[in-house]
């Protein structure tokens, strides 16, 4: 039985790697990525290596599907995905923006329901499981190359992706006083506020984080330092940024 979708997610992988039809490679990948959510997640994880293959796939549309399909085992299966954490962020780096691009936009996805995660489990049991750690690890080297891109010379579509990490992740970070009252629970999950982790937390240091978030908000003023030489959207998202952020601290 274990063989039947081993093998067909293998057969799935392999044509999305190798077949000349860009639309078979997407279909074959969209169905392995089905195949990979709902097996065992011991026959899951001896499948990725194979599903990281793709990430030198010759089309960019194909990179493009496979970062979408680790945002979606992401989320849907947390705890198989830091497995495949160095694709995504190899990824980052990608030549065609249209990745890079959904690199930025998944990996944000990710780390704010790994956030999420790491205060609701701490809150259930009272402890973190090692592969969420491990997770954790992944979305701090993933938050720290996107910074980069934020502060680096490169295209405005990623720069601009960066930008909005670099808020959220102020947001996240600072202080909301009117949470401090409510539970964390699964039914009242919502965007993750560092409220959430009064009483502490074994993985996140609340006081280093709201650190690393005044830090962050000085990147932005930082860049705004420098506006006249930046493009207009960048300039117009980096104002914006600073203006949330400071409402959020007011």
């Amino acid at each position: 039985m274990a063989g039947a979708p081993r093998d067909q997610a293998l057969s799935l992988l392999a044509a999305a790697n190798n077949h000349g039809d860009l639309a078979v490679k997407m279909s074959s990948l969209k169905q392995a990525k089905d195949i990979l959510i709902s097996v065992d997640p011991s026959l899951a994880t001896e499948l990725f290596p194979y599903l990281a293959e793709l990430q030198s796939s010759p089309e960019s549309l194909v990179r493009k599907l496979l970062i979408e399909v680790i945002e979606e085992i992401g989320l849907k299966a947390m705890e198989l995905s830091p497995v495949l954490m160095p694709v995504l962020l190899a990824l980052l780096s990608d030549d065609e923006s249209i990745v890079a691009r959904q690199c930025i936009i998944s990996g944000t996805n990710i780390f704010s329901r790994v956030l999420e995660e790491l205060a609701l489990q701490y809150h259930r049991r009272g402890k973190i499981e090692r592969w969420l750690e491990e997770l954790w690890m992944w979305m701090a080297k993933f938050k720290d190359a996107v910074i980069s891109i934020a502060l680096e010379p490169g295209s405005v579509g990623r720069k601009l992706l960066a930008l909005k990490l670099l808020e959220t992740y102020v947001l996240y970070f600072t202080s909301d006083t009117n949470d401090f009252e409510k539970p964390v629970t699964e039914a009242s999950r919502r965007a993750f506020n560092i409220s959430w982790l009064v009483g502490g937390h074994p993985i996140l240091d609340p006081v280093v984080l709201m650190s690393e978030a005044n830090r962050t908000l000085g990147i932005l003023l930082n860049l705004l330092l420098s506006a006249s030489s930046l493009p207009g959207s960048v300039t117009i998202t980096i104002i914006n940024c600073v203006l949330t952020s400071s409402l959020m601290r007011s």
